[in-house]
């Protein structure tokens, strides 16, 4: 399995059978330069969105014109991206499962908000969420936007996810802190990849309290289009 980040909370998962990309930001990414963006996407089988924030969705329907890679994300979010012409993957709901080859996407709560601006006013979009993959022999929790929460929980204990990809950078998501305390309360982690930070000034530029918060875990901070191998 490769992981490898796109700055934010974008990622290009190779596992299995599969190339993912997970809220593929192109436009406007201040972590990615333009002529790293067809390198990006290239050879992508699908695209999976947590949820409706432009800092999530604003390239989506190009990238799957282009590449041909169908979008899968909850029900609502999923039917406006479809509507708009990407190509129809899986429009579900929060504890459903689809197959994507030799690989499982589940979708999983999240604690955020989720919309789209439609004539110069914010959509609801359904419920922001996040995704647990499957394969390769190895269990991948990506948190999506969010808040430390509850669910986490039930989400640990019953998926038992090695890998966590953990948004992390404070002010529109738990921080750093805050994510290394999730990870150890809720989950059994071997490795942990935080995102969504150093996009902005406003944001956390480092993941020493993560590293900090979580002695024995593996927590590795990802380079931009550097492949993570696990």
């Amino acid at each position: 399995m490769n992981i490898i980040w796109l700055g934010h909370g974008s990622f290009r998962i190779e596992i299995g059978d599969q190339v993912l990309l997970i809220d593929p930001w192109l436009t406007g990414n201040p972590m990615l330069s333009e002529d790293q963006h067809d390198a990006a996407v290239e050879g992508a089988t699908h695209i999976l969105i947590t949820h409706g924030h432009f800092d999530h969705t604003a390239d989506v329907v190009a990238i799957s014109k282009t590449t041909g890679a169908p979008v899968s994300a909850v029900y609502e979010l999923g039917k406006h991206l479809h509507g708009l012409g990407a190509v129809e993957g899986h429009a579900y709901g929060k504890g459903g499962t689809i197959s994507l080859g030799d690989v499982s996407a589940t979708l999983v709560p999240a604690s955020h908000s989720s919309s789209i601006e439609v004539d110069g006013r914010g959509v609801y979009m359904g419920a922001e969420c996040g995704f647990i993959l499957r394969g390769e022999g190895k269990t991948v929790y990506i948190s999506g936007d969010t808040d430390i929460m509850a669910d986490m929980d039930w989400i640990g204990d019953y998926f038992k996810p090695d890998i966590g990809i953990l948004s992390a950078g404070g002010y529109f998501t738990m921080d750093m802190a805050g994510a290394a305390y999730a990870a150890k309360r809720y989950f059994n982690f071997s490795t942990v990849i935080p995102c969504h930070y150093r996009t902005f000034p406003l944001l956390e530029q480092s993941a020493a309290a993560l590293v900090a918060g979580l002695p024995g875990v593996d927590v590795i901070e990802p380079q931009m289009m550097q492949a993570i191998a696990l």
